[in-house]
């Protein structure tokens, strides 16, 4: 007896062209805002429902990935700080990241003291650092193998003027992430980094990692919690078909959970990177040299795509701007499509 390890070749009905594996991805949200614990255990109900949509390696217990993006819940993180011995202060005037670190104790504190060292150059206010609480006890051999250290770190908003409202800070908190991204680097044997940001926001937070779906609520126990809330909630179960799995490539990303491949990555990566040197921005002025390269290649397709939609709508445009810049419409043979439209989805004139 043979192991099948790739494709069958073409026979009968079967084409391996036609090959497509796909994620799970669901959200669930309150349409007037009302945030309920009741929309983050919905959630991780829908999660579980997709199991089926997510892969598992050869030990029933390692997953591809799953996880869950919510709104900042206010009462859960100050109850949680303050045994930390943490006082945050009212919500939109903080922002939290949660942080993946190597496993060794002395790369961890490096990569803890450089943090902090970029928060206070970006004019913000380091609050304190919590560690998450995690349950291991059902993951597979490969997933611990690459488990993080998972802490939290609450940043202050700062006093410039250019902070004052949340669109400022939340550029200020992308800087920040933006450049540790680029300055600590722990990489494993491979060279991808060992530390990772999953989100860094005064608006939302990320839990996720190298899990199955029917795994979350039992590796971050918190989620659990009634004072866990929020209005919307966006959960992906992932099925890993051109990247391999690690915690950092679990979904979701800071702005979209996505199901499938992207074809024409490598040129619209190239394009990126041959625009950067043409940027300017007037929300981002001189900082926005600091965030060069927008794309992180360490990242997956999906990685990648949220890395230059988070960069849109941070410099200024509304989301479904920069998501129809992302994925333009068909155009050229859109008859009814107007000449304006045309014009915003095409360069060359219509």
């Amino acid at each position: 007896m043979t192991t099948q390890t790739s494709a069958p070749a073409k026979q009968g009905l079967y084409d391996p062209q036609f090959e497509h594996d796909a994620c799970g991805i669901g959200f669930v949200v309150n349409i007037k805002g009302k945030k309920s614990h009741e929309i983050v255990a919905q959630s991780l109900e829908v999660l579980n429902n997709l199991n089926h949509r997510g892969a598992c390696g050869c030990e029933a217990n390692t997953g591809d990935g799953a996880g869950v993006l919510i709104q900042l819940p206010h009462a859960f993180l100050v109850k949680a700080a303050a045994k930390e011995k943490i006082v945050l202060p009212e919500p939109g005037t903080y922002g939290v990241a949660m942080m993946f670190f190597p496993q060794d104790p002395k790369a961890r504190h490096e990569a803890e003291k450089g943090f902090e060292k970029l928060v206070a150059e970006e004019g913000q206010s380091f609050l304190g650092w919590r560690t998450v609480p995690t349950n291991n006890s059902a993951l597979g051999a490969t997933a611990r193998a690459g488990e993080p250290h998972i802490r939290q770190a609450f940043i202050g908003r700062g006093t410039n003027k250019k902070f004052s409202d949340s669109a400022g800070f939340e550029r200020a908190l992308y800087l920040i992430r933006k450049r540790a991204e680029h300055s600590l680097r722990f990489p494993n044997e491979n060279g991808s980094n060992r530390f990772y940001i999953p989100s860094l926001s005064s608006r939302t937070i990320v839990y996720k990692g190298m899990l199955l779906a029917s795994q979350m609520e039992d590796y971050y126990p918190e989620l659990k919690d009634p004072d866990m809330v929020s209005a919307l909630a966006l959960v992906h179960s992932r099925f890993s078909t051109n990247t391999f799995p690690n915690w950092n490539r679990a979904h979701p990303y800071r702005f979209i959970i996505h199901n499938g491949e992207i074809n024409t990555l490598r040129g619209n990566i190239n394009w990126m990177h041959a625009r950067e040197a043409l940027l300017k921005s007037e929300v981002f002025g001189e900082d926005l040299k600091r965030l060069l390269p927008v794309i992180d290649t360490d990242g997956s397709d999906s990685a990648m795509f949220d890395n230059c939609l988070e960069f849109l709508v941070l410099s200024g445009r509304s989301l479904p701007h920069a998501m129809m810049m992302m994925i333009p419409e068909p155009w050229a043979n859109h008859e009814s499509m107007s000449k304006k439209k045309k014009r915003f989805t095409n360069t060359t004139p219509a």
